[in-house]
């Protein structure tokens, strides 16, 4: 195998064996044309191939190899911004409601595609296919928002102080964008921004998670022929499959002025500091430690569903993952049972497999983060109130699958503190009034996902008010996971403050210009400043 690799003009994709193919996989990679790829490429071109290094990509959910990418190398990744660059210029010009038709036909593509490519993020990624599908569909909802963007981005006007002039601010293009994008999401955070920066009159260049390129070369290859059909200048959609030294040339890169991460609060930091150094502008979405607070005027049926699809959804591996539920002490007994219950029903297993709920991390890692927090919290005080095992391999499919654990803990525990990317959810106790319950939902360094669950239209308010919730959504009687595209995404703190995807989230991807036109006969100066010669 490593020979005839070698010898190949691209890698070959390690398909499954028909005999062995129970989800038919290798019916799906055929679909999405997976089968063999560069390091890195954009419209109409590729560049790398067999002489770069290639990174083995094994499903997180049997351990069976999907295929081996190339990686992209420093030189590819200049070869890519030279193609953007020159790209740049032609697309900018192009009428905004053309770029948005261009982005209609790329959503109706997705919508072709949405099985497969559904099926894909979730064998690679290995949440379970209900959410691999919505993923896919975040990214047809995010298309359609955006063509109706093409029509809408407003400037505006206001009166002058001077005589016979008019004043107007409007909006430009930036030029290139860049996107390093998480695992967790491997289609849906690109698409976010890609797509409001496309209709914005921006060209893009995609640095995918090392961990899943291949959804990522899957949608490179749905939007092809779109791409294609609309003589779309090369350059305009770029993907390169690398390293993280290809994310820091990104980040230090002057000729992208914008550079959108997500990821890691440390990997924002590093993200943040060398965009920060060239006065570049960063778009952060980073770290979450997601709260829900259970008053005691709460709907526990409701609250229930949201807390346990917030926590094991993705096996909490979203960065809008509840990880502590804040519960008055008068109703923590029963809302400790009825958690007990649910959680020694969740089904685990392999992600495509009718029925799963819950489906491994993303490899062993992820596995050994998970162990080292139970055991730390532990040690701070915490009491493991179930699950928290290791799953053998051999009994699920040869990946890397845990029982998600419940925890009561204390807030201030460090390892409380801390986002840990796994199904860990800890019980803390609060007593007195919701404001107790605000302080220690706000009491962390990062500021994503909140939410309240009570029927107390007094409650809700304070946590909606100015003395509220802190982070940047902020939900009553919903969970902190799953928000929909039509509002702006992201959060505070360590979190990084960036916002992507709806509302005016689209005016990061564009410089904004203020415009004063004199039409009368004279120059009078603002402030009334006299100034004659």
């Amino acid at each position: 195998m490593k020979q005839a690799l070698e010898e190949a003009t691209t890698p070959d994709v390690t398909v499954p064996h028909p005999h062995h193919d129970p989800h038919g996989m290798r019916d799906v990679l055929r679909q999405l044309g997976v089968q063999s790829q560069n390091a890195a490429y954009s419209t109409g071109r590729q560049w790398g191939g067999a002489s770069n290094p290639s990174r083995q990509i094994v499903s997180p959910a049997d351990g069976q190899p999907i295929a081996a990418v190339a990686q992209a190398s420093v030189a590819d990744y200049e070869t890519v911004v030279k193609a953007a660059e020159a790209a740049f210029p032609a697309w900018r010009l192009m009428p905004a409601p053309q770029r948005g038709d261009i982005v209609r036909q790329i959503g109706l593509a997705l919508r072709h595609n949405k099985e497969a490519l559904g099926k894909l993020v979730s064998y690679e990624m290995g949440k379970i296919l209900q959410e691999g599908l919505g993923e896919v569909q975040e990214m047809i909802d995010i298309c359609d928002f955006a063509v109706g963007l093409s029509r809408q981005l407003h400037g505006f006007t206001m009166h002058s102080e001077r005589p016979a002039h008019r004043m107007y601010e409007q909006y430009h293009p930036l030029g290139i964008v860049g996107i390093i994008s998480a695992f967790n999401f491997p289609v849906a955070v690109w698409s976010w921004n890609a797509m409001l920066a496309a209709v914005c009159g921006d060209v893009c260049i995609w640095k995918p998670s090392e961990k899943t390129p291949l959804a990522a070369v899957a949608v490179q290859n749905i939007i092809e022929k779109v791409l294609a059909d609309n003589d779309v200048p090369e350059g305009v959609f770029n993907l390169v499959l690398g390293h993280a030294d290809v994310g820091q040339a990104m980040s230090a890169d002057e000729r992208v002025p914008l550079v959108s991460a997500t990821g890691s609060t440390c990997m924002g930091r590093a993200v943040g500091a060398a965009v920060g150094q060239r006065l570049g502008r960063a778009l952060l979405e980073l770290g979450g430690n997601n709260a829900i607070i259970l008053t005691p005027q709460a709907d526990l049926d409701m609250a229930m569903r949201a807390i346990v699809f917030g926590a094991v959804g993705t096996a909490g591996q979203r960065c809008t993952t509840t990880r502590r539920l804040i519960i008055h002490e008068s109703i923590y007994e029963e809302v400790s049972q009825r958690l007990l219950t649910a959680y020694a029903k969740l089904p685990v297993g392999h992600p495509l497999q009718n029925g799963t709920l819950v489906g491994p991390l993303i490899d062993a890692d992820a596995v050994g983060i998970f162990t080292h927090a139970l055991e730390a919290v532990q040690k701070e005080g915490g009491t493991l109130l179930t699950g928290g095992q290791v799953l053998s391999s051999a009994e699920l499919h040869g990946g890397h699958y845990v029982l998600p654990a419940l925890v009561a803990a204390e807030n201030h525990y460090p390892t409380v503190q801390a986002e840990t990317f796994a199904p860990i959810l800890y019980l803390i106790k609060y007593s007195g009034g919701v404001e107790n319950a605000i302080a220690l939902q706000n009491g962390v360094r990062q500021g994503l996902s909140s939410a309240i669950f009570t029927l107390n239209l007094r409650e809700a308010e304070a946590f909606l008010g100015h003395a509220g919730s802190d982070c940047g959504i902020a939900n009553v009687n919903i969970g902190t996971s799953g928000a929909e595209i039509g509002g702006a995404f992201g959060g505070e703190k360590e979190t990084g403050g960036g916002r992507e995807s709806g509302s005016d989230a689209w005016r990061v991807y564009m410089r904004r210009q203020t415009n004063t036109i004199n039409y009368g006969t004279e120059l009078p100066l603002a402030q009334g400043i006299k100034f004659d010669i």
